[in-house]
């Protein structure tokens, strides 16, 4: 039997952030991220589509405390052979968001669906030189990223998922 992944370390939470309406309406969202991601595997084509602005793929991760597979639409940007950078940016908030954690949490159940294609990766959270390059890429294809930073003093995690 293979040995699980070990978990990947979380940074801490910061002081102030943007305010999230989280938890409050997420019963009012779901429905619409559902939608979103019933959207998104409509797409017929192996590249991610684009939405609002910048290339989009799902991320589905296992929940740290329930067990269950949940699904996001993310900012996704390539970087390099089957490999993506994803922002854990929560629009700025104080607080990570929860698939970010149950990442953290369950690195070994991972999958991320570009286009039409779906892949179990391997998560790596940047460090250093490698993070502040990546940043980099992502804010010249999408500007509002830059402004994350501004808002928030915790360290917004960056994260490269590689094709396993």
């Amino acid at each position: 039997m293979a040995e699980p992944t070990k978990q990947l370390e979380i940074p801490p939470s910061g002081t102030r952030g943007a305010w999230t309406p989280w938890p409050f309406l997420i019963r009012l969202f779901t429905p619409l991220m559902r939608l979103q991601v019933s959207r998104y595997r409509k797409a017929t084509g192996p590249t991610p589509p684009i939405m609002m602005g910048f290339p989009t793929v799902l991320l589905t991760t296992v929940g740290a405390r329930t067990g269950n597979e949940h699904t996001h639409v993310l900012g996704g940007f390539q970087d390099g052979e089957d490999a993506w950078v994803v922002v854990a940016s929560k629009g700025g908030a104080s607080t990570h968001p929860h698939w970010f954690i149950n990442m953290c949490k369950n690195p070994d159940q991972v999958w991320l669906e570009v286009g039409n294609r779906k892949l179990k990766v391997q998560p790596t959270l940047l460090q250093g030189a490698e993070r502040d390059a990546a940043f980099a890429k992502v804010v010249a294809t999408s500007a509002r990223y830059a402004g994350y930073r501004k808002k928030t003093d915790r360290e917004i995690p960056i994260i490269r998922l590689k094709a396993a």
